[in-house]
């Protein structure tokens, strides 16, 4: 005993070991979350108009069956599926993404957006949180080699 300091404590210390059985799981919930939110999104401006637009019209009604698809996938594919899926979901996030800053600024398929659109923030950080959780799911699950 250090006069200063009180008892010494001699319990065995927790060594971090990584991510918990739990971390792959609330990643995939919250991806899953996410991509329902990006599939909610695209649906909901797809029917307040977008729908009438040439190709992205169809590529928001596209991209929100695939973000749903995707979103029900990742909850109940099997633990060496969720890579897989996860990559994909991160890739459609990505490319989503790239879709909505294109359409900002140099425009994409004759279509410009505008910051000021219904959902445009919401847009890029539903797809931009997508992407990292995705990915970072992905990597965690991956399948190892030994």
């Amino acid at each position: 005993m250090s006069p200063d300091r009180g008892p010494r404590d001699t319990s065995p210390t927790t060594v971090d070991r990584g991510p918990t059985a739990a971390t792959p799981w609330v990643l995939r919930i919250a991806g899953a979350a996410l991509l329902a939110a990006m599939g909610w999104i695209h649906l909901g401006l797809w029917n307040d108009g977008y729908r009438s637009i040439d190709v992205i019209g169809p590529a928001f009604l596209l991209n929100a069956v695939a973000s749903f698809g995707l979103a029900a996938l990742l909850l109940v594919a099997p633990r060496p599926g969720v890579a897989w899926v996860a990559a994909l979901g991160a890739l459609t996030a990505a490319g989503t993404l790239a879709g909505l800053l294109l359409s900002t600024t140099v425009g994409l398929f004759g279509f410009t957006e505008s910051t000021a659109a219904a959902l445009w923030w919401e847009s890029f950080w539903v797809e931009s949180g997508a992407v990292v959780v995705l990915a970072a799911l992905a990597v965690l699950t991956r399948p190892r080699r030994h």
